[in-house]
C-alpha cells in the first residue's frame, strides 16, 4: 500500500474514532442535559402518550385521563375537581403541575425509576413505564364536610389524625376546577386567565400556603407553655394578673373582649373559658421569650420545610421582640401568623399527650399493578410539651367548649375540646376579622388518643357578626362528626 493510501486510511480511522467519541458524548454524557432541554419536545410528547396515574381517596380515583386527539395523546381529568383541588393541585399540559400532581409527578407520569423492573434496560430502550398511583390519607366524608361547611365563605380547613399525623381533610374556598385548563386549547388558556385575574384567588391553597394571625386560638400554646415551664402549677389558682394589665414598658392596657375578664387575678382555667387577653398576655411574659418561642416551634411554628409532601408556608412566632410585643404575640397578635395546618397540629399535639406527629398527605405510592413502591409510616415531628401539661390543657379546652365560647362545637356522645379565636387585621383593624376555631374530638368514655383534630379559619364572610364560635366552630363540628361516624 502506498504512503498516500496509508495516510488516507489513518485519517479515515481518526474520523471514525472522533465520530464515536462525539456520539458517546452526546448520547451518554449529555443525554440528561439534552433530554431536559426546554427546546426538546420529545419527552413532553412522550409523557402525554399514555394515561397518567391516579390520585386516590380511599378506594376511589379522584383523577383520570382522556384522549385528546391532538399532539398530546392524553390530558388530565378530575372527578369532583373543586372538592379536592387543595389536595391534588393541577396537572396542565400548558402550565405545569402543582400540589401532589407536582411533588409526585415522576411516579404519576411513569418516569420514576422505582417503577422499572429493569431500570438499565428501560433507560437504554427509552421505554416509559405506566404511571403509578398516589394513595392519599384523605377521608372523603371529612373532606366533603369541610367544603360543605365553608360554603361560599373564603376560608380553609385542615384536619389531622393526632396519633399518626395523617391529614384527613384539606379544604380551601373558594376553589377551582383543575380540569378546566388541563389541555392546550384556547378554552384552557382562557380558563387559566380567568382564575389568575380572579380577586378571590381561588387557586391559593389557604390551608397550606396562607398564614393568618391566629388570635385567641394561640392561647392554647401559651397555656401549654405556662404549665410546662412551671409558671402555672394549678390551673384553678389565681395568676397574679393585675387589672388593668398594662403592656410592659408602655402605658397601654391590654384590653379584654369580655367584661367578665376584668376581675384581677383570674385563674388560667377561667381565663381560657372566657378567653381573657390580659391573663394569657401576662402569662406569656412570665414564661419569657425563649420558652414561648420553643413551645411555638414544638408545634410547627418557624419551620421553613414543613412538607406533607406539599410544602406548607412558614408559620411565624418572632424570636426577637420586647415584652410588650411578647404579650401581644402570646395572644396570637403582633407578628404571630399561622397556616390552618399548623394550628391543626397545635390541637393534635395537645390531643396526643404533647407529641406532635409529622403531617402526611400520602399513605402510599404504588405501581400500576398495585405493587407498593413506598409506604409512608407515621413519624414524630416534636415533643412540644409533656403529657402532664397536655392533659391539663385538654381539660381547659373541654371547658371552653362546654362552658365557654366554643359551645357550637359540642357533639352528642363525644368529648370535644376546642378554642375560638377572632383575629383583627387591616389598617387600624378595619378589615373583616378572621374567625378561627381549633379542636379535637373523641367518643365519650374513650381512653385512646382522639381520632381527629381540626383547625378552621373563615377569612371573609357576609355574616353581620364575625366570631370563631359563630362561624368556624360549626364547620369544625361537622368535620369531626364525619370522622367519628366513620
Amino acid at each position: 500500500m502506498s504512503v498516500t493510501g496509508r495516510r488516507a486510511g489513518t485519517f479515515c480511522l481518526l474520523l471514525i474514532v472522533a465520530l464515536c467519541v462525539q456520539a458517546t458524548r452526546v448520547q451518554v454524557f449529555r443525554a440528561d442535559e439534552l433530554n431536559h432541554n426546554s427546546a426538546n419536545q420529545r419527552l413532553v410528547v412522550e409523557r402525554y402518550s399514555q394515561p397518567r396515574g391516579s390520585i386516590r381517596v380511599g378506594a376511589d380515583s379522584v383523577t383520570g385521563s382522556e384522549p385528546t386527539g391532538g399532539r398530546y395523546d392524553y390530558k388530565r381529568t378530575y372527578t369532583d375537581g373543586p372538592l379536592y383541588a387543595a389536595v391534588t393541585g393541577y396537572s396542565s399540559q400548558t402550565y405545569g403541575n402543582s400540589q401532589l400532581e407536582g411533588t409526585e409527578d415522576a411516579l404519576l407520569s411513569g418516569t420514576d425509576s422505582r417503577l422499572a423492573s429493569w431500570a438499565v434496560w428501560d433507560a437504554v430502550a427509552r421505554r416509559q413505564n405506566p404511571g403509578g398511583d398516589v394513595r392519599t390519607t384523605i377521608d372523603r366524608a371529612a373532606q366533603e364536610a369541610a367544603v360543605r361547611g365553608l360554603g361560599r365563605q373564603k376560608g380553609a380547613v385542615a384536619a389531622v389524625e393526632p396519633a399518626t399525623g395523617r391529614i384527613l381533610a384539606l379544604a380551601s374556598t373558594p376553589s377551582y376546577d383543575p380540569g378546566s385548563f388541563a389541555g392546550t386549547s384556547a378554552d384552557d388558556r382562557a380558563a387559566w386567565s380567568r382564575l389568575q385575574s380572579d380577586p378571590d384567588r381561588p387557586m391559593l391553597n389557604r390551608a397550606l400556603r396562607q398564614t393568618y394571625p391566629p388570635g385567641s386560638t394561640f392561647k392554647v400554646v401559651t397555656a401549654a407553655a405556662a404549665l410546662e415551664s412551671g409558671v402555672v402549677t394549678d390551673v384553678d389558682a389565681p395568676t397574679d394578673t393585675p387589672h388593668p394589665y398594662v403592656l410592659p414598658g408602655t402605658s397601654v392596657p391590654l384590653v379584654n373582649d369580655s367584661a367578665a375578664c376584668d376581675e384581677p387575678n383570674q385563674s388560667l382555667a377561667t381565663a381560657m373559658v372566657l378567653s381573657c387577653n390580659s391573663v394569657l398576655g401576662h402569662l406569656g411574659v412570665e414564661v419569657g421569650l425563649r420558652r414561648m418561642a420553643a413551645a411555638a416551634e414544638g408545634f410547627g411554628f418557624n419551620e421553613a420545610r414543613l412538607d406533607t409532601p406539599v410544602r406548607a408556608a412558614r408559620s411565624n412566632f418572632d424570636t426577637r421582640m420586647d415584652e410588650a410585643q411578647l404579650a401581644l404575640s402570646s395572644i396570637g397578635q403582633f407578628d404571630t401568623a399561622a397556616t390552618p395546618l399548623v394550628m391543626a397540629m397545635v390541637a393534635a399535639g395537645i390531643a396526643n399527650n404533647g407529641t406532635v406527629m409529622r403531617p402526611q398527605l400520602v399513605d402510599s405510592l404504588t405501581a400500576a399493578d398495585g405493587t407498593v413502591v413506598r409506604s409512608v409510616r407515621p413519624s414524630v415531628y416534636r415533643q412540644a410539651v409533656g403529657p402532664g401539661a397536655a392533659g391539663q390543657v385538654r381539660r381547659l379546652m373541654v371547658d371552653a367548649v362546654e362552658n365557654g365560647t366554643g359551645r357550637a362545637a359540642r357533639i352528642d356522645g363525644a368529648v370535644v375540646g376546642g378554642k375560638t379565636g377572632t383575629a383583627q387585621h387591616g389598617v387600624d383593624n378595619t378589615g373583616t376579622p378572621y374567625a378561627w376555631f381549633i379542636a379535637w374530638a373523641a367518643p365519650a368514655g374513650s381512653t385512646a388518643v382522639p381520632p381527629v383534630a381540626v383547625a378552621v379559619v373563615v377569612a371573609d364572610s357576609d355574616a353581620t357578626e364575625v366570631t370563631g364560635g359563630g362561624l368556624a366552630a360549626p364547620v369544625a363540628r361537622a368535620v369531626m362528626q364525619a370522622v367519628l361516624a366513620g
